[in-house]
């Protein structure tokens, strides 16, 4: 088609074979449109397409994707607010007939349906990070590293130590938004055990998400590349090793694994162990 579609906060450049969408970066636009840039969306991940009367005068031109096509709609497995809706462009009223338009070319382009047997649609280029509430969070393309904050982790996350998982450790993962109650990333390794899993804030294969921690606009875009690289058991593009460990935070690690030892919640024997694993990082 070689067409281009300018709506509010995003624009649709339509291509014979896909729709490419580049997001704006201004101040009103959803933050999680302004981490994703521009994405790519491959006519045969598409099973639909839907216009419909918007809010305040205006309409909305939609894509509906097919299952399993998009490791960024997977992860969020229904729980973005309308707005935060990477698939919906929102137009004025008044150019209806031009987006009745474009959806009429677009559905008759369309020849997919049903549940896609591998993402089609690319995931969000490692490395990615982001804060949660008990700690930090980072992937490199090959690895999900946790590392426990001292002012949020339980002591049964200070117990277990920082972790780290291999692609290949993992079978799939749990995004529960941090707008709802008790929003998590849980990674779900291959060799868990089949019980009932503990509370993310006990789990050390969870982070914890609250107010101001792992918003959706950097932990969504986190687990959708962590999804599409454990689905495809391959890595995403890989950043050289991290830098070596800040003495002072190292310190003050060392601190509060005192304070949980002299509280009796470590043992002498996890004490020394741990604050001997702290001081080879530096």
């Amino acid at each position: 088609m070689g067409d281009v579609l300018a709506g509010f906060h995003a624009v649709w450049e339509f291509e014979s074979d896909s729709v490419l969408i580049r997001y704006e970066r201004g101040i009103r636009t959803p933050k999680l449109f302004q981490a994703l840039g521009e994405r790519r969306i491959p006519l045969s991940a598409v099973e639909g397409v839907t216009l419909a009367p918007g809010k305040r005068g205006t309409v909305v031109l939609r894509l509906r994707p097919r299952p399993g096509a998009d490791p960024l709609m997977d992860a969020a497995d229904g729980q973005l607010k309308e707005g935060s809706d990477p698939y919906r462009l929102v137009l004025p009223a008044e150019r209806e007939t031009l987006a009745e338009y474009y959806a009429d070319e677009l559905k008759g382009l369309l020849t997919e349906s049903g549940p896609a047997d591998r993402h089609l649609v690319a995931p969000p280029e490692a490395p990615l990070h982001f804060k949660a509430y008990d700690g930090k969070a980072s992937f490199d393309g090959t690895s999900v590293q946790f590392r426990w904050s001292w002012t949020g982790a339980s002591s049964a996350k200070w117990k277990a130590g920082d972790q780290s998982f291999t692609v290949a450790d993992l079978s799939g993962l749990e995004w529960r938004s941090p707008e709802v109650f008790e929003g998590h990333l849980r990674l779900i390794r291959r060799s868990a055990d089949p019980a009932a899993p503990a509370q993310p804030d006990q789990d050390p294969a969870s982070v914890v998400f609250g107010l101001g921690y792992g918003p959706v606009h950097e932990s969504l875009p986190f687990a959708a590349a962590v999804l599409a690289a454990v689905r495809t058991r391959g890595p995403v593009p890989v950043v050289p090793a991290p830098a070596r460990r800040d003495p002072a935070d190292i310190a003050e690690r060392i601190r509060h694994l005192g304070e949980l030892h002299q509280a009796g919640l470590v043992t002498d024997e996890e004490f020394s162990s741990k604050k001997a694993e702290l001081l080879a990082e530096l």
